[in-house]
């Protein structure tokens, strides 16, 4: 997220999310997820790629928000194993949080919705009241 930061002014935007893209989605069976991701950004213009950057650089102080406070509603999150980026503060809120749970799916990364859709909407449906 620095590299970008320092960079977005100067690299084509294109060239941030595919770095982003591969940074946070590096194995071959992310590469559905990425292809989508990348795709999804080539119809956005620079302007709102700088939108979105600052969006993901709030993720991190966000997530440790919700780890410091929590809240009754029972919240569901669904991970892959190998989504390195986020696992480990999502594991962090459930173990501090009663009323959180977290699923992760094995050889997964971070868009499990993609990645393996059956299993998520499963799980989604099993958690809904």
């Amino acid at each position: 997220m620095r590299f970008g930061n320092l960079f977005k002014s100067v690299l084509p935007y294109m060239v941030l999310y595919k770095l982003f893209a591969f940074i946070i989605m590096p194995r071959k069976n992310h590469k559905k997820s990425r292809d989508i991701f990348v795709n999804e950004a080539k119809k956005l213009e620079q302007n709102e790629f700088k939108k979105w950057f600052a969006l993901v650089t709030e993720v991190n102080p966000l997530l440790r928000f919700f780890r410091l406070n929590e809240i009754s509603t029972p919240t569901l999150y669904i991970m892959g194993e190998q989504d390195y980026m986020f696992l480990p503060i999502i594991r962090k809120i459930v173990n501090e949080h009663s009323s959180a749970s977290l699923e992760v799916i094995p050889n997964c990364g971070h868009v499990v919705n993609i990645e393996q859709p059956m299993v998520f909407n499963q799980k989604v449906i099993q958690f809904l009241p």
